[in-house]
C-alpha cells in the first residue's frame, strides 16, 4: 500500500518534469507555451461561465423549492413495490446535475443506512456508473458554442435513465445471491 501511496504522490510531479525535459529537448519555449494555453484556457472559462451558473442556479433552485421531494413522493409507491429503498431517487435525481451534491447525498445515504446496505450499494453503483450529465453538456457545449442541442438534452436524460435502472437491476440481482 505504500507503494501505491508513493507512486500516487510522485506521479504529477514526474509527469510535469517530464514533460519540461521533453519540451526543452525538443527546443520548445515551455514557459511561453504555459502562459499561452494560460491565457487560452481564461477564455475558455469566461465562455462557459454562464452554462455553470445556470447549472448550479438550476441545482439549488431544484432542492429549495421542494421539486426534489415532490419526485421522491411521486415515485415512493413504485419504488416500495419494487423493494428499492427511496434513498436512491435521492442520488438517481442528483447525480446528472451536480457531482459534488451528489457526493454530499451518497455520503448522508452511507451514514445514515450503513455501508453494506442495499440503499448504500444501488448508490454506489449509480456514483460510480452514471454522468454529471447537465454539468458535462453546459461546460461541453459551452466551450464549442453549440447551441442548437433540441434532441441531445432528451436522449442524455434517458441514456441516465437506462443506466439508473441498469445499476438497480445489477445491485439488485448480486443482493439477492448474498
Amino acid at each position: 500500500m505504500k507503494t501505491v501511496s508513493l507512486i500516487s504522490q510522485l506521479i504529477i510531479p514526474v509527469f510535469i518534469l517530464f514533460t519540461v525535459l521533453y519540451g526543452c529537448a525538443k527546443k520548445v519555449r515551455v514557459y511561453d507555451c504555459f502562459v499561452s494555453g494560460a491565457k487560452g484556457g481564461v477564455s475558455v472559462v469566461i465562455r462557459i461561465f454562464p452554462y455553470l451558473l445556470a447549472i448550479f442556479v438550476a441545482v439549488k433552485a431544484f432542492q429549495t423549492s421542494g421539486a426534489f421531494e415532490f419526485a421522491q413522493g411521486l415515485l415512493r409507491g413504485i419504488l416500495e413495490f419494487f423493494h428499492i429503498p427511496i434513498d436512491v431517487v435521492t442520488i438517481a435525481l442528483i447525480k446528472p446535475l451536480s457531482g459534488s451534491a451528489s457526493l454530499g447525498v451518497f455520503t448522508n445515504i452511507v451514514k445514515t443506512n450503513g455501508p453494506d446496505s442495499l440503499a448504500s450499494l444501488i448508490s454506489a453503483v449509480i456514483m460510480g456508473s452514471a454522468e454529471t450529465t447537465f454539468y458535462v453538456l453546459a461546460v461541453y457545449l459551452g466551450a464549442v458554442g453549440m447551441k442548437r442541442t433540441r434532441y441531445l438534452v432528451p436522449v442524455c436524460i434517458f441514456a441516465d435513465l437506462i443506466g439508473i435502472i441498469i445499476a438497480i437491476s445489477i445491485v439488485k440481482f448480486f443482493y439477492s445471491l448474498g
